[in-house]
């Protein structure tokens, strides 16, 4: 979990190694608007006009997925659907050192940006076979409706990401299914939490096609474990800390 950045109140002291966002640009900042800082180290703060403020676990950021993970919806929320549209959710998460998610598959496509170095499992329908895309930052992946797959952190510091996915949030039944999910569903199980005449995007999905998708993404997790990053990333990833040190804004 990431440690909690120090920062001021209206006096303006020191908030933290690098990354701060000073007084003088808060306050030239029109009401309502906000500005967020995601730091090399996995950290993220938040500004207005009023003040600044980590955002984290116990701050801003809710449980999503799987213990250890956060999210910040900076658009719509956790009970968006398809009967309740904000036609798309986008949010800040936090994925914690050297873990993964539980492999799942979304009701809507799926938009990840990495700000670290991460990789994401994806099980490749036309070809029978699981495979794992690298990731660095700054690189965006795209992930369509219904595709099985699984986003990790390689680094040993929390990894900040940005995700935008179509129609759904957290809270709905078709947001992230998961293996036993499916399973569940292909012997005839309803939703876990249905909706009533909720027209899920799953509805005309092969369950049990889907689970054992699902299964060899989580076997190949399994299997293989989280890559490391390379020592040439890691290397990279101090000189990104330098860098941010020189250019924060004094």
């Amino acid at each position: 979990m990431t440690r909690a950045p120090r920062v001021t109140g209206a006096g303006g002291g020191a908030m933290g190694a690098g990354g701060e966002i000073p007084d003088r640009v808060r306050g030239a900042l029109p009401r309502g608007v906000r500005l967020y800082h995601v730091r090399p180290d996995g950290s993220v703060l938040v500004a207005d006009r009023e003040d600044c403020r980590p955002l984290g676990p116990g701050g801003g950021m809710i449980p999503f997925i799987d213990d250890g993970q956060f999210a910040h919806y900076l658009v719509g929320d956790a009970a968006t659907s398809p009967e309740r549209p904000s036609n798309a959710t986008v949010k800040l998460g936090m994925v914690g050192p050297r873990s993964a998610f539980t492999p799942h598959a979304h009701g809507g496509e799926h938009y990840v940006l990495s700000l670290g170095h991460a990789s994401c499992g994806l099980y490749d329908t036309e070809r029978g076979r699981t495979v794992d895309v690298p990731l660095v930052p700054g690189m965006l992946i795209r992930i369509p409706e219904m595709m099985p797959h699984s986003f990790a952190n390689r680094g040993r510091r929390p990894l900040t990401i940005v995700t935008a996915n179509t129609g759904y949030g957290i809270d709905h039944e078709d947001y992230a299914i998961t293996a036993p999910e499916a399973e569940r569903r292909a012997l005839g199980g309803s939703p876990s939490h249905p909706r009533e005449g909720a027209l899920a995007a799953a509805a005309t999905t092969d369950f049990r096609a889907l689970a054992s998708a699902l299964r060899s993404v989580e076997e190949r997790q399994n299997v293989h474990g989280i890559a490391p990053a390379t020592v040439r990333e890691r290397l990279a990833g101090r000189l990104r800390r330098v860098a941010a040190a020189l250019e924060a804004t004094r």
